[in-house]
């Protein structure tokens, strides 16, 4: 085992030994597909493309009394909080563009997924350093979704490919493509791949308060990562923080404007409370 807060080997050096094994053809055909498809996914408008970008975030706050709702669909589903929580982005984003009924638009949801306790040798949390790998999955909204379905149908469409190991054997393909597009920039759109419309956790942080915060006077804080050149238009960093669903909302500013994306978390949080609050059984989609 290795020391606290020691850094360990990079993830692509601890996969255990087939779990990345691909022949020739299957990964020219994968890679084909993630660079083509890229192209034809339905982004946020952008606001100004040439100004020189920074980090922003708007905050998604819920109460306990909803977020206990939104969690208890969840569980009553098989499913967990980032399945709604990419749910209600693609709804408030479908939404926001003023669709036409039954007019279909491709999006794009990442999901990532900690790898360390699959790891040869297994990692803890105690390891330092990024040990997710991503998952893409499109999926077509045509406008008049019900949270819950979609919901479950995003969340079994990334936990297939978790199941197929895609996490794992797609890794140095979407890894080759990123290094491509940031050192060709001007072949994306403004110079700025949206690799998907938004990017969850598998796994929501749970965080509660002590006295020793409470002590130094820590009144709030966050945790996130930002990607301005190749990234999603907004990024969810999800924690249950004493009972509240507390979401940082990440996004690269000027590209994307603050009213733009506080439309778009308020419209996610209106849809995710109004399905906890209806949350009957007859609406469960079995297995």
């Amino acid at each position: 085992m290795m020391n606290k807060g020691e850094v360990s080997l990079a993830i692509e050096d601890l996969i255990p030994k087939g779990k990345t094994k691909k022949n020739v053809l299957a990964r020219g055909i994968d890679m084909l597909g993630y660079s083509v498809n890229s192209f034809r996914l339905t982004n946020l408008k952008f606001k100004d493309a040439k100004s020189s970008r920074s980090t922003q975030v708007v905050k998604l706050l819920i109460n306990p009394d909803d977020t206990e709702r939104i969690l208890t669909g969840c569980k009553a589903r098989g499913i967990k909080l980032c399945g709604a929580l990419g749910a209600a982005g693609l709804i408030a984003a479908h939404n926001s563009k003023c669709c036409s009924d039954h007019q279909k638009k491709k999006y794009g949801v990442v999901t990532l997924t900690d790898c360390r306790s699959i790891l040869q040798p297994p990692l803890s949390n105690l390891n330092f350093g990024f040990y997710h790998s991503a998952v893409l999955n499109t999926h077509t909204i045509k406008g008049g979704e019900k949270l819950w379905d979609l919901a479950k149908k995003t969340y079994t469409s990334f936990a297939n490919y978790k199941k197929c190991n895609k996490h794992l054997s797609d890794m140095a393909d979407l890894n080759f493509l990123m290094c491509r597009a940031m050192a060709n920039p001007g072949l994306t759109s403004s110079s700025s791949l949206r690799t998907s419309l938004i990017s969850v956790f598998e796994d929501t942080v749970i965080d509660e308060s002590n006295d020793q915060q409470k002590l130094v006077g820590v009144e709030d804080y966050m945790g996130c990562a930002s990607g301005h050149g190749i990234a999603p238009s907004i990024a969810i960093f999800d924690t249950i923080r004493d009972g509240w669903l507390d979401c940082i909302c990440v996004y690269p500013s000027p590209l994307h404007s603050r009213e733009q994306m506080k439309e778009l978390v308020d419209a996610m949080k209106c849809i995710l409370v109004d399905a906890g609050n209806n949350n009957g059984t007859d609406e469960i989609i079995k297995p």
